[in-house]
């Protein structure tokens, strides 16, 4: 028998809850942060579990909107009794459940989102895998510089997703002087771009368009744009879905650039991704993408800070375990936590979609 364990944990069964969308216009982002996550914990779960417990994802529905993402967490925390929130989608809705995250306590890892608010003022229980927006926007920034572009429009979602990624190109854009000619927005979970099109691509065009959506209303704007023969360049964050993206595209998608914040699912040569695609083969899923593989990613450094925790597992040390990863390497990809850092990586990997369909760095 163990020590009385914290909620969630029970001798043979840990609980960890994810808000994240299967439905709506981000839906694709969701399945595949959670499908890559079930994978491994699957893989953990046949091998007997951590000190013999198996991992339970309980994962709910938001539709990315951040009023449900609020009370699918009240639910996760007091209904199905979490031990830990894991692999939340987006921006908006890990906001909303920022304060009820803070109150309780609770370990909220590897969030699918590189907004400032998760880091930003340091957040003890708060652990990001993922690179953030200001570092995929410097990475960006610097990539048009050297190509002698001066100017940058910005298309962002009308939520705190697109904020943060709006403040992002405005600090990098003033770092690498230049000058943000116009901008405009998109509802969430919406592709009316037509405003945006007028504005960005007609009325004021740039040398770039930098675009902070989720992939429909992205596809949407570049399809409308290359109709009204834009050449682009695009550049879009990592939030954006690369594959989804790719999918909603189809002829259009040629010369876009994606940054992604993972390494690549599809390397050959990396024993992270390696390890991936042998652990989605063995659950039975026969094609790889970037969601699922940080999906992956974030189920391996919670499965590793649950095995450090020991055997009388509670919240505090599972806390104090994920502190200790310092630069954890996992093959190919490094985690830095530390008692005052909780931003575990700065990777960044420029791609760009061919007239194929593939995605390459």
């Amino acid at each position: 028998m163990f020590a009385q364990a914290e909620v969630g944990v029970t001798d043979s069964e840990i609980t960890i809850g994810q808000s994240a969308a299967l439905t709506g216009a981000a839906a694709e982002l969701g399945k595949g942060v959670s499908r890559g996550a079930n994978a491994y914990f699957d893989q953990i779960n046949k091998r007997g579990g951590i000190h013999g417990r198996k991992i339970r994802l309980v994962t709910l529905d938001d539709g990315y909107e951040p009023e449900r993402a609020a009370l699918n967490t009240k639910k996760l925390l007091e209904t199905e009794d979490a031990f830990a929130l894991f692999g939340y989608v987006g921006t908006p809705t890990s906001n909303a459940s920022l304060s009820q995250i803070k109150q309780s306590g609770v370990p909220f890892i590897a969030p699918y989102t590189g907004a400032n608010s998760l880091r930003a003022p340091f957040i003890r229980n708060v652990f990001n895998i993922r690179a953030s927006y200001g570092d995929e926007a410097m990475e960006i920034a610097e990539f048009m510089s050297k190509m002698g572009m001066s100017t940058v429009n910005i298309l962002y979602q009308d939520d705190a997703y697109g904020s943060a990624g709006l403040a992002a190109m405005q600090e990098a854009a003033a770092k690498y002087k230049l000058t943000i000619t116009a901008t405009a927005t998109v509802k969430r979970n919406s592709v009316d771009v037509s405003r945006a099109v007028e504005e960005l691509v007609i009325r004021k065009p740039a040398n770039a368009i930098f675009i902070v959506s989720t992939y429909k209303s992205s596809a949407a704007f570049i399809s409308a744009a290359r109709g009204r023969n834009s050449v682009g360049p695009f550049y879009n964050v990592s939030f954006v879905g690369t594959e989804a993206l790719v999918n909603e595209l189809k002829q259009d998608g040629n010369g876009v650039i994606v940054t992604q914040v993972v390494p690549s699912p599809y390397s050959a040569i990396k024993p992270v991704a390696q390890d991936y695609q042998k652990t989605m083969k063995a659950a039975g899923i026969n094609t790889v993408d970037y969601p699922s593989m940080e999906g992956y990613l974030g189920a391996r450094i919670l499965v590793e800070g649950i095995k450090r925790a020991g055997r009388d597992l509670n919240r505090e040390k599972l806390i104090t375990a994920l502190e200790g990863l310092n630069n954890y390497d996992m093959g190919g990809f490094r985690v830095n936590f530390s008692g005052t850092n909780r931003s575990g990586s700065q990777f960044i990997d420029m791609t760009i979609l061919d007239r194929t369909g593939k995605i390459r760095s």
